[in-house]
């Protein structure tokens, strides 16, 4: 079998943000290490890699509240192609200073990695011809967004990075001499955040060109809400609850439950989805076609969302004020189907779903979610459907998700104690120390078409590795693997488990072979 599978087909995948990767310059990039992930990958009979949203992250580092829906994050640009290009010579390229490995160092790896990218971009006028062609025809394909986002960048660096609803009122509200002008002061600028777009779309498409060589496809991930600092909430201002001054006159989050006696209030803009639906959704559907590009599956985040949402007044001290509103439901995906074609889309349905949200996944045919540590943490609810013996084939089931604790980690601290324990041991059929090992069994021999595991889960890892922590503002994001983490034997002992679970693309191209 050859090429990337779908969503349809038996497989398995590992989950890994590419900040996460090794390497010398402080955080993980589109270079060698993340093209030495995709041979990890196939040796270990991979079919999948899912990350996190791979747009410029704001405020805490978190990718899920980017400055833009569409650009890429510059910090994953590996210099080592520059080089190649001719745009930087090697001697030019030194590992950032100080220790090696550990934690994403994303301050440090930023002020190291900009003064690399701002060199070659003084070169690329003399840049080969086959190159700057590339360039122009990347900028004409990608001119919707790429506009106003490097302006938008542009000005934010010349007014301390500010957000836009603070800016000059001549700027804030895109008043056209305004823009012009800037766009002239800026100019120099403007290009160089244009020239960085290129080369992470150009470093991103040899990735994909070599996952699918290998039979390798990506999984993407969209956050439904955007940050309120967005270059899109700027630049469409008209697709969103905002006042005259730009600020949000409602904002998302959730309800009070039994996690929050108080709710959770997210604070970003919420949709005007009259004005969305009268051109058709046109703006997600550029969205998602632009994901698609990128990526073979797309993750929707926070699905529940396009059927109802939970909208809390701005200003609001918490979200027990809100209520709930009505989302644009099956006439988004119709409109989207209009323009795209199917939809290899996963429904992240997790929270209070109701049977309504259920029917508008299943109307469209998408995959649902299941986490394993959400059934064996309730295992006497035999009827939890994230219990493997619940699963369903149309969906994707993972051990944890970056939200999660790593398995390890939520093993040892299970509410319960010893009897919740011995009671998932049971259902696991492991030994307390290869806990993690009978969770991934459990999650490829179900019968869910799509079974994922997080990296720190097939490394046993404890909770320093967890990946994000949920309401905790600060130290999350940065878990890196070491150099030397994914071994050959690892490969091996996982290559063996996905075969003998049926999920290889060998076995899938037996049993077509049989049907």
């Amino acid at each position: 079998m050859k090429g990337p599978p779908t969503l349809a087909d038996r497989a398995a995948g590992l989950l890994l943000h590419p900040t996460s990767l090794p390497g010398p310059h402080g955080v993980g990039d589109l270079g060698a290490p993340a093209h030495g992930f995709v041979d990890f990958l196939a040796a270990a009979g991979q079919r999948w890699w899912q990350m996190l949203p791979i747009h410029p992250p704001g405020e805490g580092n978190s990718p899920y509240t980017a400055v833009s829906a569409f650009a890429g994050n510059p910090l994953l640009i590996a210099p080592e192609p520059l080089a190649e290009a001719g745009l930087l010579r090697r001697g030019e390229i030194v590992p950032l200073p100080g220790r090696r490995g550990g934690r994403v160092r994303f301050a440090a790896a930023a002020r190291h990695r900009e003064p690399l990218l701002r060199l070659a971009f003084s070169r690329a006028a003399g840049a080969p011809s086959a190159l700057r062609r590339a360039q122009r025809r990347f900028e004409a394909e990608q001119a919707d967004w790429l506009g106003d986002y490097c302006l938008f960048m542009a000005l934010k660096g010349r007014l301390g990075n500010r957000p836009w609803v603070r800016w000059p009122a001549e700027l804030r509200d895109r008043r056209p001499a305004a823009l012009e002008r800037a766009a002239r002061e800026l100019a120099g600028e403007v290009a160089f955040r244009r020239f960085m777009q290129f080369w992470f779309d150009r470093q991103w498409m040899a990735l994909r060109k070599a996952c699918e060589a290998r039979g390798i496809g990506l999984i993407g991930d969209l956050p439904l809400f955007v940050s309120l600092d967005s270059a899109e909430v700027w630049a469409r201002r008209e697709l969103f609850q905002l006042g005259p001054t730009g600020r949000p006159t409602q904002v998302a989050g959730v309800p009070p439950d039994d996690f929050s006696a108080v709710g959770q209030l997210w604070g970003n803009p919420l949709y005007r989805w009259g004005v969305s639906r009268r051109d058709g959704h046109r703006w997600w559907s550029a969205r998602i076609s632009h994901l698609l590009r990128l990526f073979h599956a797309v993750r929707l985040d926070h699905f529940i969302g396009l059927h109802h949402y939970w909208a809390v007044p701005a200003g609001a001290r918490d979200a027990r004020g809100g209520r709930y509103r009505p989302g644009p439901r099956a006439g988004f995906f119709h409109a989207l189907r209009a323009r795209l074609g199917e939809l290899p889309l996963i429904a992240e349905d997790l929270g209070l779903v109701t049977p309504e949200v259920e029917a508008l996944r299943d109307r469209f045919a998408l995959p649902g979610m299941r986490v394993l540590q959400f059934g064996l943490g309730h295992a006497a609810d035999t009827a939890n459907p994230h219990l493997p013996h619940n699963h369903v084939p149309r969906a994707v089931v993972y051990t944890g998700t970056h939200d999660n604790d790593t398995t390890q980690g939520w093993f040892r601290t299970l509410n319960g104690g010893a009897a919740a324990r011995a009671r998932v041991l049971r259902y696991a059929d492991c030994a307390a120390r290869d806990i993690h090992w009978g969770l991934i069994r459990l999650a490829l021999m179900s019968v869910s078409r799509t079974a994922v595991v997080p990296v720190q889960d097939l490394l046993g890892l404890g909770s320093a590795a967890r990946m994000n922590r949920p309401g905790v503002p600060g130290g999350n994001w940065g878990w890196r693997l070491a150099e030397n983490d994914l071994t050959l034997n690892l490969a091996e002992r996982l290559a063996g488990l996905t075969e003998a679970y049926g999920r290889t693309a060998s076995r899938q191209s037996a049993q077509k072979g049989r049907a």
